[in-house]
């Protein structure tokens, strides 16, 4: 039955997808005599974590019942109070986890805590479902880089637009739908210049019932974001645009007044260094990036190892031509054996389209891919 239980701790902690940050996706459920007296989930940094609110539910039905919770309760205090002391409080007899925090502050401190309070506590319930829900707060609170997440879309050929650059639209509504709820959930959303340039985007959410905007990120080594660019303009999120020391001074400070944060960062073989932007990103608490750019940037970022999970949508249709570009651009795999691999992979269908979502294998040592050609 514990896995039962957890599961259904882990189906509500994803009610808060994408509203967390910087904090984990966690759920709890109070269980006494076989029935459910008590749930919650973390909604918000800041606010009651998961426990509180599951444990609140409860009331008194909490003495003597067993709390399920997705990760490892906190002992220590940070914007609200240690969990550890209410769940001890609370008189709960049994607490199951199912997995521990790999926050450095908590790290098994919580459990040695309800142990030594005489609470039984059983660990690695279901402990891989709860490693990828939280596989973005893991990432950021284990290395300080932000998830990262690279969505792209290509026919069946393998092209993302035709030999005239027309890209619209390679997938269907119901594909297009799913990338907004993605941007939705991830914190920031990282183009290079060259889209900005090209399509001048909003890179916001636009879902019936709304959402959440990410920062915009442009990677853009010149400061040649033109200030009428939406990104500059509409107000509508945070835009930061990454540039080199060698952008010019007066561009720079065009974009700061018109109210755009501007990041010198140090160039790389191919403009911004994307790892030590991300870095940036990560002090900044932006902890997850879906990058949706053009293949270039695509390129770039796997070349510098900062992409994670991948989203690729594929449309049943056939584009053609040998100068139509596909959704990688660069110099590429010299062999097979440098060619990246994927892990996890999982296949659905949207609409008529079919989404593969896959992990990057990451490699032990230097990433051997190679990339090409600016970024920005």
């Amino acid at each position: 039955m514990d896995e039962y239980y957890m599961r259904q701790a882990l189906t509500i902690a994803q009610y808060a997808l994408g509203r967390t940050t910087p904090n984990p996706l966690v759920g709890a459920i109070v269980v006494k005599d076989g029935r459910i007296v008590g749930q919650g989930w973390h909604r918000k940094a800041g606010t009651a974590h998961a426990e509180i609110h599951a444990l609140n539910h409860a009331g008194e039905l909490a003495r003597d019942a067993t709390l399920y919770v997705t990760l490892e309760p906190c002992s220590h205090c940070g914007l609200t109070g240690p969990c550890t002391d209410a769940v001890i409080q609370s008189g709960v007899k049994k607490v199951v986890v199912a997995m521990a925090d790999p926050n450095p502050l908590v790290a098994g401190k919580g459990i040695a805590l309800l142990r030594n309070a005489g609470i039984e506590v059983t660990e690695g319930v279901l402990a891989q479902d709860a490693a990828k829900l939280n596989e973005v707060f893991i990432k950021w609170i284990s290395c300080g880089l932000p998830f990262g997440v690279l969505k792209t879309a290509m026919s069946l050929d393998g092209k993302i637009a035709c030999h005239t650059g027309c890209s619209k639209w390679i997938t269907g509504t119901e594909a297009r739908s799913y990338v907004h709820r993605l941007r939705d959930r991830y914190d920031g959303i990282m183009v290079g210049i060259g889209t900005i340039l090209a399509d001048d985007p909003e890179l916001t959410v636009r879902l019936p019932a709304g959402g959440r905007n990410p920062v915009r990120i442009i990677v853009d080594s010149y400061a040649r974001t033109p200030l009428t660019a939406k990104v500059v303009t509409d107000r509508k999120a945070p835009t930061i645009i990454a540039v080199t020391p060698g952008a010019p001074a007066s561009q720079v400070a065009s974009l700061q007044d018109a109210g755009v944060e501007v990041l010198t960062i140090e160039p790389g073989p191919n403009g911004v260094n994307l790892h030590a932007l991300f870095q940036s990103l990560g002090c900044r608490k932006i902890t997850s990036v879906l990058v949706e750019g053009g293949a270039q940037i695509n390129a770039s970022a796997l070349a510098a190892n900062i992409v994670d999970k991948l989203y690729c949508f594929i449309a049943p249709k056939l584009i053609g031509g040998v100068n139509a570009p596909g959704p990688i651009g660069g110099c590429g795999a010299a062999i097979m054996d440098h060619a990246i691999s994927l892990e996890d992979i999982e296949y659905e269908h949207i609409g008529e389209d079919i989404l593969v979502i896959a992990n990057i294998f990451k490699r032990e040592g230097r990433n051997v891919y190679r990339t090409c050609g600016r970024i920005g």
